[in-house]
């Protein structure tokens, strides 16, 4: 990648789960799930990853993740605790590269185009990095690296946990042309019931596509989505000062239809 852009997507695994076992060593190897109350109306924040092994995830009903894994040890957030390692670990990134921008606590793009001189090629920089996170943190990390954010993001996705994926450019179109549809950055669930329709379920055959059929249905996403499926993506890394990412919920016991309770919530 010495010609072109060096990008490094890094993404903590489980990070809200791992933090907690960090912190308390005897839940090492148990299902942890970091959340609201399964008594009550709770949602699952992050769940460990042998609590996902029972189908538990993020978003789903504490209650349901219980009755998927009854054995699970539900814990309540911490975030200024998780604030603060990840505080930590944007330090690591610090070293090597001022071109972050995080995405949430637990993810950030890096570019480090400008590093290879000092430190090395890019999958040196981002296995460094891995292992710091490691050997300092002891937390894991996986890391995609790749000359643009789609893919860097897509690789550190593709073999978690504890991945480190590197996507060529010369080869990115063969690497990524199986994969679902569903995989492409921007796609959810309404996009991909569109594209399933028009007999589009993988990478390749998005990238394949007639154009003006794409643009019928999607308009002026059309032409980024088959970029996309290219694995293009001209998109810089922005070094953000504070992850973007970073929020708090509530959950009420009883449904609420008034604008008057909800907005008592949002000024707290």
């Amino acid at each position: 990648m010495s010609l072109q852009r060096a990008i490094l997507h890094v993404d903590m695994d489980a990070f809200y789960a791992s933090v907690e076992v960090l912190d308390h060593p005897e839940l090492a190897g148990l299902p942890v799930i970091v959340g609201g109350t399964p008594d009550g109306r709770g949602v699952v924040a992050a769940a460990s990853y042998p609590a996902r092994k029972f189908g538990v995830h993020s978003a789903m009903s504490a209650a349901r993740a219980r009755r998927l894994c009854p054995g699970a040890v539900f814990i309540a957030p911490r975030m200024e605790r998780y604030a603060e390692v990840s505080r930590r670990i944007r330090e690591i990134f610090g070293r090597y590269t001022p071109q972050i921008e995080p995405i949430s606590l637990d993810e950030a793009f890096l570019d480090v185009t400008g590093s290879r001189r000092l430190f090395g090629d890019a999958e040196q920089i981002g296995r460094t990095i891995k292992k710091s996170i490691c050997d300092e943190l002891n937390l894991v990390a996986s890391v995609g690296v790749a000359p643009n954010k789609f893919l860097a993001k897509l690789g550190s996705d593709l073999d978690k946990p504890d991945g480190f994926v590197v996507i060529d450019a010369r080869s990115a179109r063969d690497r990524i042309a199986h994969l679902p549809v569903g995989r492409i950055w921007g796609v959810g669930r309404k996009a991909l019931v569109t594209l399933q329709r028009l007999g589009v379920h993988t990478v390749s055959e998005l990238a394949a596509i007639d154009p003006g059929t794409l643009e019928a249905h999607f308009g002026a996403g059309a032409r980024r989505l088959q970029a996309l499926a290219r694995g293009e993506d001209d998109r810089a890394v922005v070094a953000h000062a504070t992850a973007r990412g970073l929020s708090a919920e509530t959950t009420f016991s009883k449904t609420s239809m008034t604008r008057r309770s909800c907005a008592r919530v949002s000024t707290r």
